[in-house]
Order: C-alpha cells, then sequence, then structure tokens
C-alpha cells in the first residue's frame, strides 16, 4: 500500500517492451534505501515489484495488464518519473490508500496559474469519473490530490507549489497521457451495495423512466 506522497522523481534508464509484457529500469536514490528485491515501489503510481537492483538503478517485470491500463509504454528514455516505496507499518499516513493498482488514463485537458498554484484539468472516461467526488482524493500519476471540481467529462485539481517541485505533474503538457488511481473506498461501497439494489429492483418494477413514459 502506498499513500501518494512522492518522495523522489526518478529517471527511466531503459524500457524493453515486447508484445505483452516488458521491463523497465529507473535511475534514482532515496526509494532505494533499504529496499530490496521483490519490495514494491510505485512508479508514476504504478505498483511494480523491484527484480534487481545495480547501483543507483533498479529493474522492473511489466505484465501486459499494466501496458493495457497505464501510460508505461509512452515512456521515454531519460523521462522523469514519480516515485514512492511502499508504507512501512510505523509511518506516516501523509496522503490518502493508494493501492498502486491503475484504473485507467487521463488526458490533460488545461493547465491555468492562480495566485501560487496551478490549476490542472484532466479529462477522462465516464467509468473514471464515475468515482470522482468533489472534495474527495485521486491519485494522479501516483500523486495523492484533492479534487476540486468534477463534471461529465473532467476533473480539476488546484497544485501547490510544494507538489509542482517534488513532482512531474506540472512539467506535464497539455494532451500529455496520466495515471489515474480512484480512491479504492468508494468502489468497495459500491461493490458492497450491488446485491441490494438488485434486490430492490427486483421488488419494484416501477422506475422514474417508467412513470414518465406514462405521463406521470
Amino acid at each position: 500500500m502506498f499513500t501518494g506522497i512522492i518522495e523522489e522523481t526518478g529517471a527511466v534508464k531503459k524500457v524493453l517492451l515486447g508484445a505483452v509484457s516488458g521491463e523497465i529500469s529507473v535511475k534514482c536514490r532515496k526509494v532505494l534505501e533499504g529496499t530490496n528485491i521483490g519490495d514494491s515501489i510505485a512508479v508514476n503510481g504504478i505498483c511494480l515489484t523491484v527484480t534487481s537492483i545495480k547501483g543507483d538503478t533498479f529493474t522492473a517485470d511489466v505484465m501486459a495488464e499494466t501496458l493495457r491500463r497505464t501510460n508505461l509504454g509512452s515512456l521515454k528514455m531519460g523521462e522523469k518519473v514519480n516515485l514512492e516505496r511502499a508504507m512501512s507499518a510505523d509511518g506516516r499516513f501523509g496522503g490518502h490508500i493508494v493501492s498502486g493498482h491503475i484504473d485507467g488514463t487521463g488526458i490533460i485537458s488545461s493547465l491555468k496559474e492562480e495566485g501560487n498554484a496551478v490549476w490542472v484539468s484532466v479529462s477522462s472516461s465516464p467509468e473514471i469519473l464515475h468515482y470522482i467526488v468533489e472534495k474527495g482524493s485521486i491519485a494522479i500519476d501516483g500523486i495523492s490530490l484533492t479534487v476540486a471540481y468534477v463534471d461529465e467529462q473532467l476533473f480539476k485539481v488546484s497544485v501547490i507549489p510544494h507538489t509542482g517541485e517534488e513532482t512531474t505533474l506540472l512539467k506535464k503538457k497539455v494532451g500529455d497521457i496520466v495515471n489515474l488511481e480512484n480512491d479504492v473506498i468508494s468502489k468497495y461501497v459500491e461493490k458492497m451495495l450491488t446485491p441490494y439494489r438488485k434486490e430492490e429492483k427486483k421488488k419494484s418494477s416501477i422506475t422514474m423512466d417508467f412513470l414518465m413514459e406514462h405521463g406521470f
């Protein structure tokens, strides 16, 4: 589990991608402290397992599902990525619950300065936006952020200078693709309520659509 508080940005040293899988190597410093083979590191919010460590570089395998769901396949040599080690049991919970399991991607649609902050607008699919609520949490490329606005097409976050300096988000451009992970609590709540909704539907076939169709 992660918290969405980025520890450092690393540089992509190597990306080897096959038809359905691949391998990525990242040059970094801080996240290698105390890290062993088999440990988890979030790379742009993607939970990856460390398979080797050589000097200031770690390597991780990438499976097909990761390539389908994330922007990892578009990373280039030397590109900066957000890094975070898995949360330690005695660590502070500075962000929110981040699993490192990306739900999908979004596209940066605008970047607008307002005082010392920058408004970042991200468009995404209805399946992603469905779980986003105003003042709730969202992980963008692994960064824990608070949603300030959401509608049927996009959502917005306001990024403070510290976050901009310590992460890659404000180095992005309009049109860039970012990884998105919804708040896992909302997904669990919906899953648990599904049986009750089905039961209620069985009890009554009268819906708002039915009433409107018949002039009520």
